[in-house]
């Protein structure tokens, strides 16, 4: 969460000290512009542009006495700015928490393609703060951005919504739906993020620069918040409420919408008493255009005739001042430095998505707690609030006593090298819990099992060259089997000719069977005789590290299981065998059930996370009807407190990363770009994100081989970051500004007089 630190920072308006300059610099350059238009060459060999027109300054808005909170010097409108805060990000972060498993098992997508969407999502949400701002900025002024894309930002939270109701249409109209849901929301979370702290800020008179210091920490700390507690909250909502027989998407995505309705309402509120000022034209617009233009003045003016420029932005200096054309050369240093960084992004944000497949797999029961598999991302906001303060007052300060001189690109690096570790170490969970889960049939291969519900024991010869002998013993009647048997087959679909040899009987039966998949082969009494049936059982995994289960029913009638407040399934009499169904994993006691004639209970005992069951409902004690409980998918078996490492790693990159990256990249830059840093620090993990998608979408590695590649790639990218940054000198501002004067292009005749101070690079 450490990329909404410096949030506050918004791309901000253009200083209005450079509109004077630029109108002074204009008056004294049209005699310098005439002397070219005087020269002898029949084709003037330098194109001057005339400049623009220079908008007006907007008048300042009224600096209005604000009421404060208990005669301090607080404004009063910041609580409903912090409030605001809190509810906008409990809805963004508790709405992403469950997006991936959304992705995966309600719209039943692949793992790749609901990473890819996840991912893609994402990026988008850092594109859209430039346009955000630039609305702000440019037209609208703050507070009407934030109450409009507000508004589009509530739709997108409905359209999603809607997009998870099981009762509304069919999986082409949920992904519709959700797609222009998704798109609504990343506009909305996107155009007010530059917006909103900026305007808290704006909500301070000068002289109270203290007070709005402590404000900016406490608006930093409502966003902790905000997403600590939704990130919990919302995968509870999912799991543990049952909405039309499945897991409840419909009210995790709603809470968050409703927590963005409030988001909205409390903003509304404050209206009479903010200090709202007007838009004053936005920054990262006039850093463009100052490049481009520089960019294609000497493009125009490339002729051996016209004298060359110590700096190639030096050729923009026909058309905008020499104080923003030294901030941008000052910004260009920067901005170099970032080129690396979106790798970092990369691995940073797939917590959200690879690491929470990967919880799926993983034991959620901790002893005294049990995790759902996208509760695991409450850990980076919970250890952020705690590393911040660790590392400034403990670690840093241990270090630099150490004789260390740990500059912030060194800490950089370390943040990288620490996220390699993570996926190392991630990559190692992968390959543990791979060992632990049972090895899937190849090509021309099933898996196969025998459930022999007969009275006596029953011996199962599968007749052909290859598969003389099923199993060395004889099958006890309802023996609880230790594993499947593997099959091989001729072609991808074969029918197999069994031979069951029971009592002094010898049946012979016939079943068609496909490749790669599992079956159990269930053999039943028939009068004096026996019969089998082969059904085919769940593929050896079930979703979201819920348990699967189904029933076989020996009775004569058709019972209906109760598994939940509205789930209801049905077993055909005389061995019929139902679906699958899930379940949160869960002590089951007594599960409601009813035939024609009668009601009772079954005690399916405790199903277990990742497992899948059988169970064969009988009523040969006399006692009632009895479930006798076969496990063959077992339990995930790895904990999930195996990814604590991989957090703490992560995250105490992420601290010593973003934290110092977003402070050196502000002390090396004037304060008139710190606007345009911002817009590109958001770039950069909008581009870390879409490396992710492209990976998951055309990598075709196992989940282990993924991990290691990035932790590789970014490896590579630290040591060319660390080269970087060796050969980086770090400026102070005051040379920026007091280099200014003497870095004003004279132009007289052919002759341009440049004295640039030069800056190893």
């Amino acid at each position: 969460m450490t990329e909404e630190i410096f949030s506050y920072n918004s791309l901000a308006a253009v200083p209005t000290a450079y509109r004077s300059q630029m109108l002074e610099e204009r008056e004294s350059k049209e005699p310098a512009m005439n002397l070219f238009q005087k020269n002898e060459f029949k084709e003037t060999p330098f194109l001057p542009v005339s400049p623009e027109e220079v908008p007006p300054r907007p008048p300042s808005f009224p600096k209005k006495p604000s009421p404060k909170i208990c005669g301090s010097n607080y404004p009063l409108s910041i609580v409903f700015i912090v409030v605001n805060e809190f509810c906008e990000r409990f809805s963004y972060y508790g709405m992403k928490a469950v997006l991936t498993l959304y992705f995966l098992y309600f719209l039943h997508w692949s793992e790749d393609t609901s990473t890819s969407v996840y991912h893609a999502f994402s990026s988008l949400c850092y594109f859209t703060p430039i346009l955000g701002a630039a609305i702000a900025d440019s037209w609208l002024g703050k507070f009407k951005t934030i109450i409009y894309l507000s508004l589009v930002y509530v739709l997108g939270h409905v359209i999603k919504s809607m997009g998870a109701l099981p009762i509304l249409g069919g999986q082409m109209l949920h992904t519709v739906l959700s797609m222009v849901g998704l798109s609504l929301i990343a506009l909305g979370t996107g155009g007010i993020k530059p917006c909103v702290a900026a305007f808290g800020g704006d909500q301070f008179e000068e002289k109270h620069a203290e007070e709005r210091t402590r404000y900016f920490s406490v608006f930093y700390l409502s966003i902790n918040a905000g997403s600590l507690i939704s990130t919990f909250v919302t995968p509870m909502l999912r799991g543990d409420v049952q909405c039309f027989g499945k897991d409840c998407y419909a009210l995790a995505f709603g809470v968050p919408g409703l927590l963005m309705v409030i988001a909205l309402v409390v903003f509304a509120m404050g209206s009479k008493i903010y200090r709202k000022p007007p838009p004053e034209g936005n920054i990262v617009t006039q850093v463009v255009r100052c490049i481009w233009f520089a960019i294609s003045n000497r493009f125009k003016n490339r002729s051996a005739d016209i004298p060359k420029r110590e700096h190639w932005l030096d050729w923009a200096a026909e058309k905008y001042p020499r104080q923003l054309i030294m901030d941008v050369k000052a910004l260009t240093r920067v901005l170099f430095l970032y080129i690396p960084l979106p790798m970092f992004w990369a691995l940073l944000d797939q917590q959200g998505s690879r690491w929470t497949l990967q919880a799926t797999r993983m034991n959620g029961n901790l002893g005294f707690f049990v995790l759902q598999p996208d509760q695991m991302q409450v850990l980076n906001p919970f250890l952020v609030l705690i590393f911040i303060p660790l590392f400034d007052l403990v670690i840093y300060p241990l270090v630099s006593k150490c004789g260390i001189n740990f500059t912030s690109l060194r800490k950089m690096a370390v943040g990288m090298i620490l996220a390699c570790l993570a996926f190392a170490v991630a990559a190692t969970v992968e390959i543990k819990i791979n060992e632990m889960a049972p090895p899937q049939p190849d090509s021309q291969e099933i898996f196969l099992q025998v459930l022999n519900l007969a009275d006596n024991e029953v011996k199962v010869t599968v007749l052909g060259d290859e598969n003389n002998s099923l199993l060395a013993e004889s099958v006890k009647s309802f023996q609880k089997m230790p594993h499947y048997s593997k099959l091989h087959l001729k072609t991808k679909s074969q029918n197999f000719h069994f031979q069951l040899k029971y009592h002094n009987l010898s049946v012979y039966t016939e079943h068609s069977v496909e490749e790669k998949k599992w079956y159990t082969l269930i053999i039943r009494e028939d009068g004096k005789s026996i019969s089998s049936m082969m059904v085919k059982d769940e593929e050896n995994k079930t979703t979201n590290g819920m348990t699967a289960m189904r029933f076989v029913n020996t009775l004569h009638e058709e019972i209906n299981i109760s598994l939940g407040t509205d789930t209801s399934l049905g077993v055909e009499a005389d061995y019929g065998v139902s679906a699958y169904r899930t379940v949160q994993r869960g002590e089951y006691s007594a599960v409601p059930c009813r035939t024609k004639n009668e009601d009772f209970s079954l005690n399916l005992g405790l199903l277990d996370f990742g497992a899948a069951y059988l169970f064969v409902i009988t009523n040969s004690t006399g006692q009632g009807p009895q479930a006798w409980k076969m496990e063959y998918i077992p339990a995930n078996k790895m904990s999930i407190a195996w990814q604590l490492p991989q957090y703490v790693l992560v995250t105490a990159g992420e601290v010593m990363f973003s934290v110092t990256g977003l402070e050196f990249s502000y002390s090396q830059a004037p304060s008139s770009m710190k606007s345009v840093l911002q817009a590109a620090w958001l770039l950069t993990v909008a581009v870390g994100n879409i490396i992710v998608l492209i990976v998951a979408q055309f990598s075709s590695l196992v989940q282990w081989a993924e991990f290691i590649l990035f932790s590789c790639l970014l490896l590579v990218v630290c040591l060319i970051f660390s080269i970087m940054g060796h050969y980086y000198v770090p400026i102070k501002l005051e040379d920026i500004q007091g280099s200014a004067d003497k870095q004003i292009p004279q132009i007289q005749g052919n002759m341009i007089n440049l004295e640039t101070k030069k800056t190893k690079l």
